[in-house]
């Protein structure tokens, strides 16, 4: 992988690269934000543009460290760790979970996706090391729970490959389970998107799955200032539209609304995956309205702050820089900074853990059906642990949740005191950019 970045520059760039990889320290990024200040104060437009512009910079470059990205070279960087090893002997999968339901809904052609999409960013590299024959074996219990969609990109190290052994290997497993779904994504450098360029990277991500087509193809590009994203498009729908069937269904990642409507009226999508939580809602903004209207579905990720929405979290001082020690946490720790502050999120804890506690759930099943219930929302996507914790139990948990208007009140209470994260950052996907 490293000579489709580096082959330019040599050997030296290559080691110049190595370093760039590795995260920053969080320290480099992390907002601190004035004590005693109200709240209500910052959701003015009217701050200083420096002040606004610092915070846009800071998100921008805690997102593109976590997504793997050198700002400074302007290329994509491998994260560390997360590489394919020798296989250990088999592992045991534990004891399956079958949920009485679990909620789906249609993707374009696809037809019964799980509305809890399972999340392969973790095992890149920057959240450790992984085992991946231990891996695959976990994700056995999410697919015979139902959970059967697993959501990957082509730069997230060896994820696509461990989905691969998975399509292979769920064979094995009862025959009520369903086919799992694989939904990768194309995540190139702003470059040349002729069509054999295109083709071939579409036929890498065949390679690593092991598959003829894929389900969902998902496009994100870098920068809308360098139009070749459009050529890009083109050459995917047509992957989509031949006889050969490379692609099922297209979709994009992070894009906002004006392109998301510039790509659906170019080559028609389904999806658009983007990050959707209580604190960062700025789908709903804009971008969910023409979404719902053109029947394209949200993709939700960071519903859960990369595990900081959660009791773990509760009446918790706020983390120190090295507490932070997976790039999720780096990432949605500085997005908890630039919406209100430590203060504000414990209002917000606080308040979901009121709601949990009535309804014998947890922080983490209200906040992820708060965001399965927003318009124009398909699913939510969860990052898995594999091999590290089964999170299958909590998943399902919020499909038996119901949130009533009153605890939706109650939950607004606190967010009206947050900042306007649209004024600050921009649209959904701005943050990359």
């Amino acid at each position: 992988m490293w000579s489709r970045y580096t082959s330019a520059r040599g050997l030296f760039s290559a080691w110049i690269l190595m370093l760039v990889a590795l995260p920053l320290h969080p320290s480099a990024f992390v907002l601190k934000m004035q004590e005693g200040r109200s709240h209500d104060n910052f959701r003015s437009r009217g701050q200083g543009d420096a002040s606004v512009t610092s915070r846009r910079e800071s998100l921008a470059e805690a997102a593109r460290t976590a997504a793997g990205v050198s700002l400074s070279l302007g290329v994509l960087s491998q994260p560390r760790g997360g590489v394919m090893g020798p296989e250990p002997a088999q592992a045991d999968a534990g004891n399956y979970v079958l949920p009485s339901k679990i909620e789906t809904f249609s993707l374009g052609s696809l037809p019964s996706v799980p509305r809890v999409v399972n999340g392969l960013w973790q095992v890149s590299g920057a959240h450790g090391p992984i085992d991946p024959q231990r891996a695959v074996e976990d994700m056995k219990s999410y697919e015979i729970a139902g959970l059967r969609a697993w959501d990957m990109a082509d730069i997230y190290g060896p994820a696509e490959l461990i989905y691969g052994k998975h399509l292979r290997e769920y064979r094995d497993l009862p025959e009520a389970v369903q086919k799992p779904l694989g939904f990768t994504k194309f995540v190139p450098r702003p470059s040349d998107m002729s069509e054999p360029i295109v083709r071939d990277a579409i036929d890498r991500s065949l390679k690593r799955i092991g598959a003829d087509s894929l389900d969902l193809l998902q496009f994100h590009w870098w920068e809308y200032g360098d139009n070749r994203y459009k050529q890009g498009l083109d050459n995917l729908a047509k992957l989509r539209d031949s006889g050969e069937k490379k692609i099922k269904e297209l979709a994009v990642t992070n894009f906002d609304t004006e392109h998301v409507k510039e790509a659906n009226e170019r080559v028609r999508i389904v999806s658009n995956q983007v990050q959707y939580s209580l604190i960062d809602s700025r789908p709903s903004v804009k971008l969910s309205e023409y979404c719902q209207e053109k029947g394209i579905k949200l993709l939700a990720y960071g519903t859960l702050l990369g595990g900081l929405l959660s009791e773990k979290f509760l009446g918790k001082l706020e983390p120190s820089d090295m507490d932070l020690n997976t790039a999720s946490l780096q990432k949605y720790k500085q997005m908890i900074d630039a919406w209100g502050g430590w203060g504000l999120f414990q209002q917000l804890l606080g308040t979901l853990n009121d709601i949990a506690r009535q309804k014998k759930t947890s922080i983490p099943a209200v906040a992820t059906r708060m965001v399965l219930d927003k318009p124009a929302v398909g699913a939510v996507i969860l990052g898995a642990r594999l091999g590290v914790a089964n999170h299958v139990k909590s998943n399902v948990e919020a499909f038996k949740v119901k949130i009533g208007d009153g605890e939706r009140k109650e939950v607004d209470k606190v967010l009206r005191k947050s900042r306007d994260l649209f004024a600050l950052i921009g649209d959904t996907g701005d943050e990359y950019r």
